[in-house]
Formats: C-alpha cells, structure tokens, sequence
C-alpha cells in the first residue's frame, strides 16, 4: 500500500467530480453521471461517509461509500460503489478504502458491515474473504422506483 492515502471527502470539488466520471462508468455501465448538486447531497450527508484513495502524486484512485443508520436491531453499515481504477488494480487501494470503510463502521457503532459484489467480479470477491467478510445465505431483492 505504499503511497496510498485514504481520506474522507468533505467538499466537492473539481477533482472529486472528474474522478467520479472516470471511475464510476469501470463500476457500472447504467450509470449517467452525478451533478454538482447531487455529489454535494452525498458527501453532506450525516448518514453517508464517501472515501476516496489517492496515490503518491495525489490522484484519486479508488473510491467507496458507507451508509450507516440505526434501526430498532442496531446500528449497521453497508458498503456501496467500490471502485478503483483499472490503472491502478493491485496496489492495494481496495483493501485500504475497506479497511478505513471498517475503521470508520466502527467508530460509529456498527454491529455489522455488509456489502454485495456480483459474482464475476473474482478479484473483489477474493478479497472481501481475505479481510474477513463471510458470505451470506440470503435473497437480494430489489424494486424499481426510477430507472438506474
């Protein structure tokens, strides 16, 4: 992991908005951007801590999201939009945005920490087992309320 430094977003900023377009289309095809407004939103909000990864020449590199709420089962975290760039696979910036993304769950009382990754995505599978996450046995639904 050397040269690789994790730090949470507080602002938006061009840097933030150019690294977003670049990253989150290698994640997922469907997506269609996310305007200024709408990354301020994200990183403003209490429930939601957007970490970025950025090599020795200060780039972003990689990024993740955490949710953490409270129901009445507890506290709990979900990871979300894992990312780093292809250029940049292998460093170790995914194992250090989680581990911070774990650091932080924490800190806040989570009980637990969830996060799915669709099957062909081996390297990030590996790699969630590796840091001591445990495959559920579980259904994952989801409904529709506006196009993705």
């Amino acid at each position: 992991m050397t040269g690789i430094r994790i730090e949470e977003v507080t602002d938006v900023s061009s840097d933030l908005m150019e690294a977003l377009t670049r990253l989150i289309p290698q994640l997922s095809s469907s997506w269609t951007g996310i305007s200024e407004e709408e990354l301020f939103n994200v990183v403003h909000d209490e429930a939601i801590c957007l970490l970025v990864a950025r090599d020795a020449n200060e780039r972003i590199i990689g990024t993740l999201s955490l949710a953490t709420f409270s129901i009445p089962t507890g506290t709990r975290s979900w990871i979300e939009d894992v990312v780093v760039d292809e250029a940049a696979r292998g460093l170790g910036a995914a194992k250090a945005l989680v581990a911070a993304a774990l650091n932080q769950a924490a800190a806040l009382g989570a009980k637990t920490v969830d996060l799915t990754s669709r099957p062909n995505r081996e390297a990030a599978n590996a790699l969630y087992l590796a840091m001591g996450f445990t495959e559920r046995v579980t259904n994952v639904y989801r409904f529709a309320l506006a196009e993705d």
